[in-house]
């Protein structure tokens, strides 16, 4: 292969990448700020990438500025789900086990009730829209114009959660409750405050990240699924908690997808993620990137 094709092949999947860190990130930040396995992440992103779809084809609004909106709809939805479903369980459990298993078969019905909203709804059927079409020469090959865009922008609000947790009394405070819950709380950090504005935000990133993914790929009630099990490697890659590694683990495996599928078979995408996971599992089971 040529230095050209290499560099559109690594490309291809660092675009890829991004995505799957932007859905990472969210589920990242639910499960290690409240140990909610939110399998229900992807459906969330479906539901953003049917509200562009659908304010683009009937109401002629440019996806771009619906990134925003659907990251309001999907935060304003995070919020309700937590007060209806999670914070009840946060009083009734007797300890974090329990409330562990409650959250995920809670997580398993809300799979299923977005899911099935969605095909009654919208369909089953594929939808997808024009948008920025043009190809872009990029370092000797061409890019579709959407998918650089949708590039750009999910590094960015990855970027900007990344700083938001890192450089701000919000992010100390979040930081405290990943590393120490009960230390928190003794020093004055409200939990009862911050978890349902984290699980919004975490949905909100998903709705974010629907919305990127309408500009470029067909949407379908069942795309969610696939994204859900995505970041859950993604997370085993980077280590639970970490946000960087959760970014840098996205990035390395939508590489390793692309690379992987050039010299095999695209059929094999699911079997080289699966491998990946696996691995990591075996050697290194707090991740590749946890300190």
């Amino acid at each position: 292969m040529s230095i050209g094709a290499w560099l559109e092949l690594i490309a291809s999947g660092l675009i890829t990448g991004g995505i799957y860190a932007l859905v990472a990130l969210g589920l990242n930040l639910q499960y290690g700020l409240m140990r909610i396995l939110n399998i229900a992440h992807g459906e969330f992103l479906m539901l953003g990438a049917y509200f562009t779809w659908m304010a683009q084809t009937s109401l002629g609004l440019s996806p771009l500025a619906m990134i925003p909106a659907s990251f309001a709809l999907l935060m304003a939805l995070g919020l309700a789900v937590h007060w209806l479903c999670f914070r009840r369980l946060t009083r009734t459990s007797p300890n974090l086990d329990v409330f562990e298993a409650r959250a995920l078969m809670v997580a398993f019905g809300l799979l299923f009730l977005v899911q099935n909203f969605a095909s009654w709804v919208w369909g089953g059927e594929l939808r997808g829209y024009d948008f920025l079409t043009t190809p872009v020469p990029v370092g000797g090959t061409q890019f579709a114009a959407n998918k650089l865009v949708v590039f750009g922008l999910a590094l960015l609000f990855a970027g900007a959660l990344i700083v938001l947790l890192r450089l701000t009394l919000l992010g100390k405070g979040v930081r405290a409750l990943m590393q120490s819950p009960i230390g928190a709380q003794l020093v004055g950090i409200h939990t009862e405050r911050l978890h349902p504005l984290m699980f919004g935000i975490g949905l909100g990133l998903s709705g974010v990240a629907g919305c990127l993914l309408s500009m470029a790929y067909t949407i379908s009630p069942a795309m969610g699924e696939p994204y859900t099990v995505t970041a859950l490697i993604v997370i085993t890659l980077g280590g639970f908690g970490s946000m960087e590694g959760a970014l840098i683990g996205a990035l390395l495996l939508g590489v390793i997808e692309a690379v992987g599928m050039h010299f095999s078979s695209p059929s094999l995408k699911a079997l080289l993620s699966y491998t990946v996971f696996i691995a990591v599992l075996l050697l290194r089971p707090k991740g590749l990137f946890t300190r």
